[in-house]
Order: structure tokens, then C-alpha cells, then sequence
């Protein structure tokens, strides 16, 4: 992952990302944590606390080499990503509540992820400390995950027309930017990608469904009803992989191709344990009503 030109437009496809984000953000989606106050403190511990705990386990079971094994720390500690929201919508979820996680896990990640990353990379990787995020770093990311965000939310602030209308074009164009950066990491690493699937494959798949089962089992262990429990799934479930992507090409920040893999893998197996997730909770509640 040497080109130039990828590595150059990373910021500005994650920016396209958040941006996306803060289109569809007001005020308001922070103020409401205190509407669903349950249902969001617990989607923000198991976001926070329990997820990259499980993450830890996870790795280590399947003794991962070290810079996938970072990797997959970097994707634990990155925030759900606005697919969650479309997924929360489609079964029937708590959209706003998606909203609200999103947008609070947005703002929290600027700390969260650079503790992660510093632990990880130091636990992990020999001279790992050097490869952490200090404080400089720190504000690059604050600038590459908040700036756009605050930029989306102040034009739909100013102008809610203009941000309505900017809204599903830049959805969409969130979507494929998506797209392309995973086949970019992918590509650019084609040689070892096979080596790269048998070593980290099966950890992602783990983690991805571990990730969703949590996401909504716990929620609802706490007495979360099942709509807020499936946003809470998916919030938990759909990461923000663009994100740990971006952290780990930079050259400002990790500047490591083998760390973008599992945030690469990651993007391509939730989209198809999400919407199997989906209807599985989905049959569980229309069997449990009609029973």
C-alpha cells in the first residue's frame, strides 16, 4: 500500500464518511441520551469497555501476528458506522437511539481509540510504543473524525435544505467510497491476501457475530426493549471500518497496510452477518408475540 495517491485520499474519503454523519446530526441526537438512558449506557459500556475486552480474548485465542492482531484492536475500538443506522431502520430498530450512539461514540472515540491503539501496539508489537498515537496524532485524528462531522451538522444547522438535499448523495457516495478503499488495501496487498484470510478470516468472523450477539443480548439481559436492544446490535455489530482503515494506512499515524486488513475483512463480513442478524432477532420477536 505504497501509492501515493491512495494514501493521499484517505483523509478525504473518511471525510466524506463523516461528513455524511454530520448531515444527518443535530443537537438534539446528543441531548437525547437522556431519553433512553439505559439502553444507551449499556450500548456504551459494551461499545467501550466490554467489546475491546472481547476483542483481547479473541486475538489471543487465535494467536494472530501481531499487526493483525493490533488491527483487530483498531476495528474493537472504532465507533458504528452510519450503516448501522440504515440496517437499525430495515428490522425494525431505534433509529434515533442509532443516532444518538453514533454520535456520542463519535466524539468519545477521539479518546477511547487512541487508548486502545497505545495498549494494543505496545502489548503486541515489539517497539509497539512508537507506533501508538501521541499527542500530536491525537489531534489529527480529533481533525479527520469531528471536523467533518462539525461541518455536516453546521450546514444542516444553516442551511437544512441544502443538508437535506446533500444528504443521500453523500450517503451513497459514503457507501462506494467505502467500497473502494477496502478493494483498494485488499488489492494492495493481493500478493499475501490468501496468507492474510487463513491468519485473520475466521477471528473477524468471530468478532462480527460475537460483536452483534452482544450488542443486542446484553441490552436486553438490562430489560432494553427489542427496538432499542437491535439499535444497540447494530451500533455494536457495524463498525466503523473506513475509520480504523484511515488510522492505520496514515503515514502520520500507525503507516501500516498490514493493520488496514482486518478493518479491510471486517467491511466485507458484516454486510452479510448483519442482515442475517437481523432476521434472526427479526423471527425470535414475531415467534415470541405470537406465542
Amino acid at each position: 500500500m505504497d501509492s501515493p495517491l491512495i494514501l493521499a485520499s484517505l483523509p478525504f474519503a473518511l471525510g466524506i464518511v463523516m461528513l455524511g454523519l454530520g448531515l444527518g446530526l443535530t443537537l438534539d441526537d446528543f441531548r437525547r441520551v437522556g431519553q433512553y438512558p439505559k439502553a444507551a449506557v449499556v450500548a456504551l459500556l459494551c461499545q467501550i469497555v466490554l467489546l475491546p475486552a472481547i476483542c483481547f480474548g479473541l486475538v489471543v485465542a487465535f494467536r494472530l501476528p501481531p499487526e493483525l492482531a493490533v488491527g483487530m484492536m483498531v476495528v474493537a475500538a472504532s465507533p458504528g458506522g452510519p450503516t448501522a443506522n440504515l440496517f437499525s431502520h430495515l428490522f425494525g430498530g431505534n433509529v434515533a437511539l442509532n443516532v444518538t450512539l453514533t454520535a456520542v461514540n463519535s466524539v468519545l472515540v477521539v479518546v477511547t481509540l487512541p487508548i486502545v491503539v497505545n495498549l494494543s501496539a505496545g502489548y503486541f508489537l515489539p517497539g509497539g510504543a512508537t507506533l501508538g498515537l501521541q499527542f500530536d496524532k491525537l489531534q489529527q485524528v480529533f481533525v479527520m473524525v469531528l471536523g467533518p462531522v462539525a461541518i455536516g451538522m453546521l450546514v444542516r444547522a444553516l442551511a437544512p435544505r441544502v443538508a437535506q438535499r446533500l444528504n443521500l448523495p453523500v450517503r451513497v457516495l459514503s457507501v462506494v467510497v467505502l467500497v473502494t478503499v477496502i478493494s483498494a488495501v485488499l488489492y494492495g496487498e493481493r500478493e499475501n491476501l490468501v496468507d492474510y484470510f487463513v491468519s485473520v478470516g475466521l477471528a473477524v468472523l468471530a468478532f462480527n457475530i460475537v460483536s452483534l450477539l452482544i450488542g443486542y443480548g446484553v441490552p436486553r439481559l438490562a430489560g432494553v426493549d427489542h427496538g432499542a436492544a437491535t439499535a444497540a446490535g447494530f451500533e455494536i455489530g457495524i463498525h466503523n471500518t473506513a475509520l480504523a482503515i484511515t488510522i492505520a494506512l496514515s503515514p502520520a499515524l500507525l503507516n501500516s497496510a498490514e493493520i488496514a486488513i482486518p478493518g479491510a475483512v471486517y467491511g466485507i463480513v458484516m454486510f452479510f452477518t448483519a442482515p442475517g442478524f437481523g432476521s434472526l432477532i427479526s423471527r425470535r420477536t414475531r415467534t415470541s408475540s405470537a406465542l
